[in-house]
This record gives structure tokens, sequence and C-alpha cells, in this order.
């Protein structure tokens, strides 16, 4: 990866504000062990071995928390979530904190798609549009869990064929490791049996600050992108990809998140603010890139996003309303989380000039998605 000198600074920061702390305080592991559709769920916590500290529940992959010291060396969980597994299967308004989704990570208009001359209807779960999958995804599922060792987890999960409408059975393999250079890294392979369109992300939605500790207009955020695609009201793709110049959209230099987000622009009014994908400025076909840094000014924590995708779904927390609790009893509130989601584009199954989500037998879908912690 390249950054060298950044990295450096970083790391010369940390040495010099102070060593980290012990070990965070861990959620409770026996509020996580139940099981889902016969299966045994559990809560496993992973560490970098440098300071990261992650625990993540195999019901749908989720990330249920994940520490990260600031520049003092005082942590702070950076991730929204729940402390107890009832809250998971039973808010359904608040399913995506943290999980792996898909089959079809974003939208698709109208729930509709055709694939060698056919047309598949999914479940409508959104504004009449298909989101993240539909009705039960790979997020409402429990995962095999194959290994496990102090870094890392492999899990698995065969997705049955006609699952939310989509064809083949499709089987995905995934794997999270917390490296020494304390990277959260994400690895994602899929077969299927049949024709089909496949699209994988991680939803972690994340406040650098810690969960529940205020708004993340603060944050500073720079995308290695100069085009979006722009949408419709319903949040739909319209299949243009639109250049950023000259807009609220340009982060290819370093903009606070509340800087422009409240801008006469009709793009953020369909969204309530950033929900869209960017198109990132790739030098490789498929070779790990820098895709974004996220920076938290007080703290230091600093994020840098990681991939071989070509887009990145940037969301701002715009429908969070304070109705729902997290893990240490703060609320959810409006605009105090944000995602960075790696993927293909939105709704690509019905925009020919997008990149192609189609998967066939004999071939294997993979991804690499890398967050990556630091501070300064």
């Amino acid at each position: 990866m390249k950054k060298t000198a950044i990295l450096f600074g970083a790391l010369c920061c940390l040495a010099a504000c102070g060593t980290k702390t012990d070990k965070p305080a861990l959620l409770d592991a026996s509020a996580f062990s139940t099981e889902v559709d016969n299966k045994p769920v559990a809560l496993y916590t992973l560490e970098s071995g440098n300071g990261l500290y992650m625990q993540v529940t195999n019901l749908g992959g989720r990330v249920v928390s994940l520490f990260a010291p600031d520049k003092t060396g005082k942590y702070e969980d950076v991730v929204l979530g729940f402390n107890n597994i009832d809250s998971y299967l039973h808010n359904p308004g608040e399913r995506y904190l943290g999980p792996v989704v898909g089959r079809y990570a974003n939208r698709i208009a109208r729930g509709q798609f055709m694939l060698d001359g056919v047309t598949y209807q999914l479940p409508l779960n959104n504004n009449g549009q298909t989101l993240h999958g539909g009705l039960t995804g790979l997020d409402m599922v429990a995962w095999n869990v194959d290994e496990v060792t102090d870094n890392e987890i492999k899990m698995s999960y065969v997705s049955p064929d006609g699952t939310d409408g989509f064809p083949g059975n499709l089987t995905v393999r995934m794997t999270y490791t917390l490296t020494p250079q304390n990277e959260f890294k994400i690895h994602y392979e899929a077969t299927t049996d049949k024709p089909t369109v496949v699209n994988l992300s991680h939803h972690g939605l994340f406040n650098l600050k810690g969960e529940g500790n205020g708004t993340i207009l603060d944050h500073v955020v720079t995308l290695n992108a100069s085009h979006i695609t722009p949408v419709d009201s319903v949040l739909i793709p319209t299949g243009e990809i639109a250049p950023v110049e000259g807009t609220p959209f340009d982060f290819r230099t370093p903009h606070a998140i509340g800087e422009r987000i409240d801008a006469d622009n009709q793009q953020l009014k369909n969204a309530r603010g950033y929900d869209h994908n960017w198109v990132v400025d790739r030098k490789t076909a498929n070779e790990v890139e820098w895709v974004a840094t996220v920076e938290e000014p007080a703290s230091g924590r600093v994020m840098e996003v990681w991939s071989d995708q070509p887009g990145v779904q940037f969301y701002t927390g715009n429908f969070f309303d304070g109705k729902v609790t997290g893990k240490y009893g703060r609320t959810q509130n409006f605009r105090e989380a944000l995602a960075l989601e790696t993927q293909k584009f939105p709704d690509s199954p019905n925009h020919p000039n997008f990149p192609s989500t189609q998967l066939n037998p004999g071939e294997t879908y993979t991804q690499t998605c890398i967050y990556k912690f630091y501070t300064k």
C-alpha cells in the first residue's frame, strides 16, 4: 500500500502521544448465545495484537463492536450495534448494523432484473425497491463458523436457489482478519450452480468518536472518486455517471461532512444527505487500492478504506431518528454514524453501462475490503 509517509507519521504520533491502555471492556458473550434456524449463534472476539479488538457474531457475520484507541490510548467502540442477540433479531428497522449484506448489496429498482431472457422478481422491502438482498438476505441467517483463531474468523453460508427470488444455490465464504497493522480485512468468495447476480458488502456504521458520542458532521472525509451515480427520489440510480467537480460531492480533497451536506442540491435532498455511490478512480482492474480516508479531529482517530471494487456507497446516517438505543444506553441519532460500503454499483443489472454483477457456474466471485485504523 502507498501513503508510507502518512503512516510513518501516524506511528510516530502514536508513540509520542502515549501507549495503548489495557484491554477494553468487551461485551458479554453470553448475551449472544442462542440458536437461529437450528444453528448455534455466538459472539467471537478477535485481536490484532497491536491494539485493535473486534467482536463478531455469526448471525449475518455482524461486527458488533470494534474498539480502537485514540491519540492518548483511550479506547472507544467505533461501530454501532447492540449488546445482545435479541435486539438484532427483533429490531427489523435496524437490521443493517454491521452485517454482510447481499446477495445484492444496495438497491435494485422495482425488485426486478433480467438474466438470460428471464425476469426475476425480488421482495420489495424499501420504498417499492429491493434493498440489500430482500427479506432474508445474508444478514438475518446463521453462518457456519468454519475456523477461529486469535485474529481471524472464517464463515460460510449456502443461500438456497430461489431465496428472496434469486436464482442458483449460492455458496459464500467470508474471512475477517485483524492484522498487526490494525487493519480489519474482509475477503469474500462466492460460487453458484446457476447464472445469478452477486454484489456483497460490509454494512458497518462508524463513528470515530465512539458509538453514541455525537455527530459525524465534523469527521473529515477524502474520497478517491471524481464521479458519482446520481439517484432519483427513491435512491435508484438514473444510469448517469456524473462528475463531482463543482458540487458538494467532491471529496477529492478533505472536507468535513457537515460543510456542504445541507447545500441547495437536488441529489442531497433526494437522500436527506449523502447516500450515493461514488465511482472510484481506480488505477488497476482488480488490485486493492486506496478508496477513502476518514479523520476525527478531536480523538485523532483515522480510518482508511481500501478495496478492489469499482464503487463505494457513502452514507451519513440520514435515517436514524433517535428511537433506538445502542450498546451503551445511548440513542442512535440523525447523522451520528457513517458507512463506506465497497461494492459494485447499485441496480447494476438494470444498467448495461454499469459494471456487471453476473456470476456464472464455474466462476468465482471475489472481493477484498480493508478498514485500517491509526491515530495522528
